[in-house]
């Protein structure tokens, strides 16, 4: 009879980190409780996660890592684990994501994932599901590490203004996630741009999509259910959708009046006053 504890590494990354992670710290000569103790985490914790039961985040990893001399092994697995936590028909979109060296996204509604806030991101994802709404916050919020890659994707951003107040999250929470979009105002390789109302009629009445363009290669379009996705690569779908996409931005204020246009919606509704960032003279 098998024990209860016995994991099969091979069963799926998530077993395997917890095979892993037990095995590095029996080596180490440390209990659960002990090795929660130097990583600032409960020993029940350290038990969850090597029992498959819970996600490890990265943050988890890399003290883990810190701690047992484990020369980043969990760290690297942790990104295999998040990946494969994600719904399976949304798997593909993160591999796209990874690969991207260029992103365009335009969304009418709310923050694009890449870009929310944890407490945001808790948010959306817990408007009819509260089960295990941790682990899957960090694996949403575990997308944005194509961020910090060494040679980081380009992406471009096209918000509906109404995402500005469509407020989820509550006043707090939708005031910490403009001024997260704020924060990469100087950043060139991630632009937001916001499609203002008085746009009126615009090129993206249709619904959300995402154009992910690679180093070799063919440009993917994806759009998305409820629930479903739906990649392409056809030529004429990505034509036309890049097209929109063109339309869409040429609409959309610039970058610097997007800026102006999220601090005066954080000011007048939400109460929240932010200095302006200077701009270099051209």
């Amino acid at each position: 009879m098998t024990h209860i504890n016995t994991l099969d590494p091979g069963a799926s990354p998530l077993d395997y980190y917890g095979y892993e992670l037990r095995r590095l710290r029996e080596a180490a000569g440390l209990t659960q409780r002990q090795l929660g103790d130097i990583l600032n985490y409960t020993g029940s914790l350290v038990g969850q996660i090597e029992t498959a039961r819970k996600v490890p985040t990265p943050e988890f990893s890399e003290r883990a890592d810190a701690a047992l001399e484990s020369d980043g092994l969990l760290s690297r697995l942790v990104e295999l684990v998040l990946r494969s936590q994600l719904p399976a028909w949304f798997r593909q979109v993160a591999e796209l994501e990874a690969r991207a060296v260029e992103i365009c996204s335009f969304q009418s509604h709310m923050i694009l994932g890449l870009l929310q806030t944890p407490a945001y991101a808790r948010a959306v994802l817990g408007a009819l599901d509260q089960n295990d709404l941790d682990g899957r916050t960090a694996v949403r919020l575990a997308r944005q590490r194509v961020f910090e890659k060494a040679e980081p994707p380009v992406f471009w951003a096209v918000l509906s203004e109404a995402a500005l107040y469509q407020e989820i999250g509550g006043r707090e929470t939708m005031s910490a996630q403009l001024a997260h979009l704020l924060a990469f105002e100087n950043n060139p390789r991630i632009n937001v741009q916001i499609l203002p109302f008085p746009a009126g009629v615009h090129a993206g009445l249709q619904g959300p999509f995402d154009i992910y363009r690679f180093a070799s290669d063919p440009t993917i379009l994806y759009t998305e259910g409820y629930g479903s996705e739906h990649p392409t690569a056809n030529p004429d779908a990505v034509k036309d959708c890049s097209l929109r996409y063109d339309h869409l931005r040429a609409a959309a204020l610039s970058l610097r009046d997007s800026a102006e246009l999220i601090r005066r919606v954080m000011e007048e509704r939400y109460g929240q006053q932010v200095g302006t960032v200077d701009h270099p003279v051209a």
